[in-house]
């Protein structure tokens, strides 16, 4: 059942469709996939048992079709709740949580005929993009076992590019979408704010740094899980009305100016081989007809840290300040969610505010930026895979690192602006591991970088042209 891994969603479900294969048969694939190579990798977690699963393709394969994941096996990040499944966040002291109803994205995938399988794996809290918490362990590389997946989604795309699920879900804050597709060769979208719903809990006014989005081995299938998770809900402000985005990717793409910000004048320092293969890959794009423009760095990047440190802390400590007020659950926090809180705890309102007006002045540069080019592209990470021992890279451009994310600091122009980015495969550097690039636009051009990431995808396929060896 090799081709049937193989194949991307969209494809599967067409076959499911038009019955050229049972879902019974798919999930079967799937799930012998599973146990070929999940042992290896530790990218799914709380996977469920074989004859439930067996017995909802079943199932599926005489109901009338209730969407295009009818049947599809989907395994949820261990950040999203679902009903009946043991969601964890990562956390010891949710260990043995089993939610009672699903988070509102996960309730689309599942109206859309998605059998949820089981979870991937994820860091404590998604603080941090490397997989690895006390509850499960780490996800280790499908490219190889000994360096990190990356995270916060580094169970979703370890799987996808193992070919143990056909398509998945993430969520980025710093890059947590986008990271991990790069160290494993597959796609992460990180969807204009606003576009895809969180649930509505707690502040839902001031905490738009975060998004859900898709990932997977192609941008045909990110757009039709994106279709899916995308859309307003009533109890949450600024919400984006979703569009037709399949539809969207085979429009053209010639005369596109990709902007190349490389690595912002030297401030965001860059593993040996990463500049390098990013720019060839743009030469690559001339060949869709696209312009390349090499860009300045347009803002000061320590200005973006300051409010990014500021705003970040200022969320965490306000999201998780009942658990950090209770001595015994802060006991079983890890050292970075502490650390966290506790710088969120002592900022000033002037703080808070100073740093909402720098990332205020930064989205009015973007406005004027966006004139000149129509996509900004950067690498998607300043690190190759690293050793999956590690905790982080404690050294960045030759400097002790400052914090435990200074070496994840290029996502941030992205994430403070809320663009739509699309992390695109690159190729391999010289130790055959992975990376990505970059590709963001003006908020609501969604539909735009798909169709640039398709046609990426279109001249090189570098999930299928190179698949892990396992």
């Amino acid at each position: 059942m090799n081709g049937v891994i193989n194949q991307g969603a969209v494809a599967l479900s067409a076959a499911i469709a038009e019955k050229r294969i049972t879902a019974e048969q798919v999930m079967t694939a799937f799930l012998d996939r599973i146990d070929a190579v999940n042992p290896q990798l530790n990218a799914i977690v709380s996977l469920r048992p074989r004859d439930q699963l067996l017995a909802e393709a079943r199932a599926a394969d005489t109901a009338p079709r209730k969407g295009w994941l009818h049947g599809l096996p989907v395994a949820v990040k261990d950040l999203a709740a679902v009903a009946g499944l043991r969601t964890t966040w990562g956390s010891p002291l949710f260990a043995d949580h089993v939610p009672a109803k699903d988070d509102i994205v996960v309730a689309r995938m599942r109206d859309a005929g998605a059998i949820f399988i089981g979870k991937t794996n994820t860091p404590e809290w998604g603080l941090g993009s490397h997989s690895f918490n006390e509850v499960f362990g780490a996800t280790r590389n499908p490219y190889d076992p000994d360096r990190t997946a990356g995270g916060s989604s580094g169970g979703a795309a370890a799987a996808l590019a193992a070919r143990m699920v056909p398509i998945a879900d993430g969520s980025d804050m710093m890059g947590s979408l986008r990271n991990p597709a790069a160290f494993c060769n597959v796609y992460g979208y990180r969807p204009s704010w606003g576009l895809v719903p969180g649930d509505p809990v707690g502040d839902n006014f001031m905490a738009t740094m975060s998004t859900l989005g898709p990932m997977g081995r192609s941008p045909e299938d990110i757009a039709y899980l994106l279709a899916t998770m995308a859309g307003p809900d009533p109890a949450l402000p600024f919400g984006r009305e979703a569009q037709d985005y399949p539809a969207a990717l085979t429009g053209p793409v010639k005369g596109t100016r990709i902007g190349w910000l490389a690595d912002w004048d030297g401030a965001y320092a860059c593993e040996e081989g990463i500049l390098s293969i990013c720019e060839d890959a743009l030469q690559q794009f001339t060949t869709l007809g696209c312009e390349i423009v090499r860009l300045p760095a347009p803002f000061p990047a320590g200005k973006l840290w300051q409010s990014w440190m500021t705003l970040r802390a200022f969320l965490n400590a306000g999201s998780k300040r009942a658990i950090y007020g209770d001595p015994a659950k802060r006991a079983k926090l890890k050292p970075e969610a502490v650390w966290e809180i506790e710088q969120g705890l002592n900022l000033s309102a002037d703080q808070v505010y100073q740093a909402s007006t720098i990332r205020s002045d930064w989205y009015r540069r973007l406005a004027k930026l966006f004139r000149d080019v129509d996509v900004i592209a950067l690498p998607t990470a300043q690190f190759w895979p690293f050793p999956v021992e590690w905790r982080w890279p404690d050294k960045v451009g030759g400097k002790d690192a400052d914090t435990y994310h200074r070496w994840m600091e290029i996502v941030i122009p992205v994430s403070l602006a809320g663009l739509p980015c699309l992390s695109v495969p690159v190729g391999f550097g010289d130790q055959g591991l992975p990376m990505g690039m970059q590709l963001s636009g003006p908020v609501g051009a969604d539909r735009a970088i798909l169709r640039l990431g398709h046609a990426w995808h279109q001249l090189t396929d570098w999930p299928n042209r190179r698949p892990p060896q396992l």
